[in-house]
């Protein structure tokens, strides 16, 4: 009755398939074994000559010298869950994989190596450092592609793409030289983050801001009246101001705007100009202006036609003529300031001072804003076209309330800085003619040649490479077949921290290169893996977690399940070990329970038998699996994975595990027709759980349902789809009897009963729908069949129904009325005091509102525990 047409499963087997599970589950006896099988015969492997509907997802590519972390295997999983599913539905399913060439990351490996010989890139030279480069990757690269396989990812290994590799190289040449024949690179000085160690400009994303301990100077520029006071964290940087800038409305310095000051320490004179960029309220009011070493200062000196004075080098030492000629920037700041404490030009002194400080991701250096001569992207007709494609519903941003952050970007986006100084990456196709030409060539075209030309020496930022990946991994610029059948891709599932630096980019990229085609219809964002306190994962914390650790104690499903669980659409992802566990032990009862099915004869061969052939309690089932399937099948169209993950959790452990098999028992004991058709049904519910838990536990349903049905797969196996059946007078049946046990179990348990132990009882089900039932209530709630001379000690009246229980002998009567007793006194004086209190009008008036609510709970609470001891102490035998 649920609907699987597309494979259905025969089993092959009578009854004893049970004997080919082991009796507890492995994991590592599991796992690499149905990996590599799955990978073998093709399973992952997309057609692009298929007729079916593509889906198709690209992988972010992780960076050449990266290692699996949680972060990558919460996204891998959400991925796989996607298009295992979509497999599963009919879809040609393309999952493509492939690596970052991490230009910065990579070098500095191959240089760190080098240096334990002595030995530095330039004694090798550019070529030979490059050939080392691709050796390192080729003997160390990639280790995150074989951790992928051990967590399950179903990647099509035939398609893996390489961001340097021969055909993205083209693409990345192709499209440099479109972009720049229509205006859209262009070369110029700006301000860019620089890295006095890696000697190469920085993207956004390279520079990690900390809270640093600095120090505020506050300095006095000029005499008398005519003086000013600016404050900085930079000294050193004075040495390169051309400015003081004002608020033109600051009457303060209307005086002086116009006019020029003295820059102590030199001879110069430096214009005091009027901007509104100056917030009159901070601080002084004035600031100096340093245009060659600050962005905001760098605009001021662009309104106002200041000249750019740079005073360090690329390492960072002072380049002005005097005392501090030389000096590294940090060993200048101390000079500077000394020097201007002897010619008493120091206002203030704060030490420490916090501040954020960027710093170089790769080694930590202070980075430094740095006046450079640099290639740059124009952005402002490329980021309209990607607002433009997610406002007109061409793109959608899940969930819509992340929109407002990918507008931010994209409506305030600055040009981007394309060039870094590095050997490692795309080196820029432009040269450079003796008489001052400048030629782009594309991959197609000849470069010049002959004596004076020379190719730019820089590269290309990685990312952007990065922001072909959606198109160039197909084939693009030619019109291949895979790009023909699975462009656009559907769904990109990655991280709301880099919808600019990667979204963006990969969509003003996709919109340009294909027409005004974008290169994904949704962008599914997540959050961030944080620990079970929901703070951020760090080394120097003791809390990050290498997922393999987890894999292997706990196994890749397990991992799974628990990322899968925590992923609410954009938000961040909780995470400690104890639920890992939990996921494990989900996975053990699913092993457990399909085995003890298969030991009684759980089959799917042959038709399901007509309702009215079947039991209340099978019917039950089915209606819930159908109800089940309508549901998860809701929650994945919305990625909402964590709802979907936890109703297939408590769908499959409360209602499949805890109620159905155990009600089964009673019906597959008696044999015959109901008990065959019981073993039909326990096998249906059994294959279309399997089915739905695949994409997120994969290994563990593989191993149980191939055993169950006899069949290939299922990673190609039908999706099951909702059949429409539902039987609410059965769930209504069922529920009334889950309710008879449920109020009899918390009974036994407030009576000190142990779980197992078995009490005589009377049932009076006459006239309900549970007259059916007595035979399962009994085995449920450990009840034995009244002996003559019996005699109830409580009665409980539950639904229509009456359980009589005959406890003497089983418990400590009088010590349990004295602990009652108790427990009841107790529940009475808090009543008695949040009655009182909750009765008070004064203490209600100043009372805030959270308070009184919180009395009032507790009155409720109290309340409740009256009736409830009050009811057991009736129940109580008399004596």
């Amino acid at each position: 009755m649920t609907d699987t047409t597309n494979q259905r499963p025969v089993s092959t087997f009578a009854g004893d398939e049970a004997a080919t599970l082991p009796t507890t589950y492995t994991p590592a006896d599991v796992e690499g074994e149905l990996y590599e099988r799955w990978v073998e015969r093709g399973y992952f492997t997309a057609d692009a000559k298929s007729d079916k509907p593509a889906y198709t997802i690209v992988i972010p590519p992780p960076n050449v010298t990266g290692a699996l972390h949680l972060g990558h295997a919460f996204q891998h999983t959400l991925m796989d869950a996607l298009t295992r599913r979509k497999r599963m539905q009919g879809y040609e399913t393309l999952w493509l994989p492939g690596m970052d060439h991490a230009g910065i990351a990579t070098q500095n490996k191959v240089e760190q190596q080098l240096a334990e010989s002595g030995l530095s890139r330039h004694d090798l030279g550019r070529e030979a450092f490059v050939e080392k480069v691709w050796e390192w990757k080729k003997s160390y690269g990639g280790r995150i592609l074989g951790q992928m396989r051990r967590l399950g990812d179903g990647v099509d290994w035939s398609r893996e793409r390489f961001t340097m590799d021969e055909g993205l190289s083209q693409s990345v040449q192709t499209i440099f030289k479109r972009l720049f024949d229509d205006g859209l690179i262009y070369r110029a000085e700006r301000i860019i983050n620089w890295c006095p160690r890696c000697l190469t400009a920085l993207s956004d994303i390279e520079v990690e801001h900390e809270d640093t301990p600095g120090e505020l100077v506050s300095i006095r520029y000029g005499e008398g009246e005519d003086s000013i006071v600016v404050a900085t964290t930079r000294a050193e940087t004075m040495l390169g101001d051309t400015a003081v800038a004002v608020h033109p409305e600051d009457e303060r310095y209307r005086h002086l705007v116009g006019r020029t000051i003295k820059l102590p320490l030199t001879d110069r004179e430096i214009p005091v100009v009027a901007d509104e960029h100056v917030d009159p309220e901070f601080g002084t009011g004035a600031v100096k202006v340093t245009p060659a070493h600050d962005p905001n200062d760098f605009a001021i000196g662009q309104r106002h036609g200041l000249p750019n004075l740079t005073v360090m080098d690329d390492r960072g030492a002072i380049t002005v003529h005097g005392p501090f000629l030389g000096m590294d920037r940090l060993e200048a700041r101390s000079a500077v300031v000394g020097a201007l404490r002897e010619q008493g030009r120091i206002v203030a002194e704060k030490r420490p001072y916090m501040h954020a400080v960027g710093h170089c991701s790769r080694c930590h250096t202070v980075v430094e804003p740095r006046l450079s001569l640099q290639w740059w992207v124009k952005v402002e007709p490329l980021a309209k076209a990607a607002g433009d494609a997610v406002r007109d519903g061409k793109v959608e941003i899940h969930p819509k309330e992340l929109e407002r952050r990918y507008f931010d970007w994209v409506d305030n986006m600055y040009d981007w800085c394309i060039s870094r100084q590095l050997w490692w990456g795309h080196r820029i196709p432009v040269w450079y003619g003796p008489e001052g030409e400048v030629v782009c060539a594309g991959p197609d075209e000849q470069p010049p040649t002959g004596e004076g030309w020379v190719q730019d020496p820089d590269v290309l930022d990685t990312w952007f490479s990065s922001g072909l990946w959606p198109f160039s991994t197909l084939g693009w610029p030619e019109r291949t077949a895979d790009l023909e059948k699975f462009y656009p891709t559907d769904v990109l599932v990655t991280g709301h921290d880099i919808i600019f630096f990667w979204v963006a980019r990969m969509m003003m990229f996709g919109l340009y290169a294909m027409d005004g085609e974008a290169p994904f219809k949704t962008v599914a964002l997540t959050g961030l893996v944080r620990d079970e306190f929901g703070k951020k994962m760090s080394k120097s914390s003791g809390t990050a977690v290498d997922p393999l650790d987890w894999m292997d104690a706990y196994g890749a499903d397990a991992v799974r399940f628990t990322l899968a669980g925590g992923a609410n659409p954009g938000a961040d992802v909780p995470i400690g070990e104890d639920w890992v566990k939990g996921s494990r032990n989900f996975c053990n009862k699913i092993w457990n329970a399909t085995r003890f099915a298969l030991m009684n004869g759980a089959t799917t061969e042959g038709a399901l038998p007509a309702p009215e052939d079947m039991t209340a309690v099978d019917r039950w089932i089915l209606s819930r699996l159908n109800a089940t399937v309508a549901k998860v099948d809701a929650l994945y169209d919305d990625f909402q994975f964590a709802k979907a993950t936890d109703a297939l959790y408590h769908f499959a452990w409360d209602e499949v595990f805890d109620w159905y098999v155990e009600l089964s028992k009673t019906t597959l004991a008696k044999g015959g027709p109901q008990a065959d058709a019981s073993r039909r049904v326990l096998g249906e519910v059994l294959d279309v759980t399997l089915r739905l838990l695949h994409p997120v536990v994969p290994f563990v349903t593989e191993a149980l349902w191939t055993t169950l049905t006899g069949a290939e797969s299922l990673v190609v196996a039908a999706w099951p789809k909702d059949s429409g059946y539902r039987d609410e007078a059965a769930e209504s049946e069922i529920a009334t009897l889950q309710q008879v046990v449920t109020e009899v179990r918390r009974f036994r348990s407030d009576q000190g009963l142990q779980p197992a132990q078995r009490v005589p009882a009377q049932l009076e089900l006459a006239g309900t729908v549970l007259s059916v039932h007595e035979d399962a209530i009994r085995s449920l709630l450990r009840l034995t069949v009244p002996e003559e001379g019996f005699a109830a000690t409580a009665s409980l009246p539950v639904a229509g129904a009456t359980v009589a229980l005959d406890l003497s002998g089983t418990i400590d009567v009088a010590a349990e009325r004295k602990r009652l007793a108790k427990d009841l006194a107790a529940a009475e004086k808090e009543k008695a005091q949040t009655t009182a209190k909750l009765g008070n009008e004064a203490f209600l008036a100043k009372a805030p509102d959270e308070v009184v609510a919180k009395i009032r709970g507790r009155q409720e609470a109290a309340e409740a525990d009256i009736a409830r001891i009050t009811a057991q102490l009736a129940a109580l035998p008399q004596g």
